[in-house]
């Protein structure tokens, strides 16, 4: 507030008009950036992708094929295999194991598919038609379900049972399968990226339902 010359009082209205200025200089400011910022990891993703499929070869990509196919075999064999085992062997901590990592990895895929449909984002065939897939999936793309749960099953079992036996094969069998899903030209790096950090997540924080 302020005096005028008759001694009345007037509203200052030039510092507010000022700061609502600059606050939307700042505000559009940001926006670009993280538009360029996007814009940017949009073309790493496709440039990663172009590139990935002019490695391919028959034997890889029957491989990677096989990977992707047959997933949630190994995901369910892994925690029905170890329940078998406690209930033969009358074993509570690895019966109470086997319920960490089905958990671990269902809660994964649950996460997965409840993202999948916030972010709706198309496959990278879809908005780039210079990426060439193997085959063409149907539902959205970001995260990758793949990854997410088989990251989730190797990172859970590798926390109930920290060995090196365990964890080494583990993590080759996730990594190939989150590694397939680029290869094939069905998924963005950056969905294979969020589905490794969900993968992760998650058993870290049902850590309480493990057995030490």
């Amino acid at each position: 507030m302020s005096k005028d010359g008759n001694g009345k009082t007037s509203t200052t209205i030039f510092p507010v008009m000022q700061f609502k200025f600059i606050l939307f200089y700042v505000i559009a400011l940001s926006s670009c950036f993280v538009a360029k910022a996007q814009s940017r990891i949009v073309n790493l993703d496709d440039r990663i992708l172009i590139d990935l499929a002019k490695t391919r070869t028959p034997t890889q990509t029957k491989a990677m094929m096989f990977l992707s196919r047959n997933y949630q075999i190994i995901e369910l064999s892994i925690p029905v295999g170890m329940l078998a085992g406690g209930i033969a062997a009358n074993n509570k901590e690895l019966r109470q194991n086997a319920l960490f990592v089905a958990s671990s990895t269902a809660i994964s895929m649950g996460t997965t598919t409840l993202l999948k449909l916030i972010f709706k984002r198309r496959r990278p065939f879809v908005r780039n038609v210079k990426v060439i897939p193997i085959y063409e999936p149907t539902r959205y793309s970001f995260p990758s379900g793949h990854t997410s749960s088989s990251i989730a099953t190797a990172t859970a079992l590798s926390m109930a049972y920290p060995k090196w036996y365990v964890i080494a094969p583990a993590f080759a069998w996730a990594g190939a399968t989150s590694y397939s899903r680029m290869y094939l030209g069905v998924h963005h790096p950056t969905d294979v990226l969020a589905g490794i950090g969900i993968g992760i997540a998650t058993p870290l924080a049902l850590d309480f339902m493990k057995k030490p």
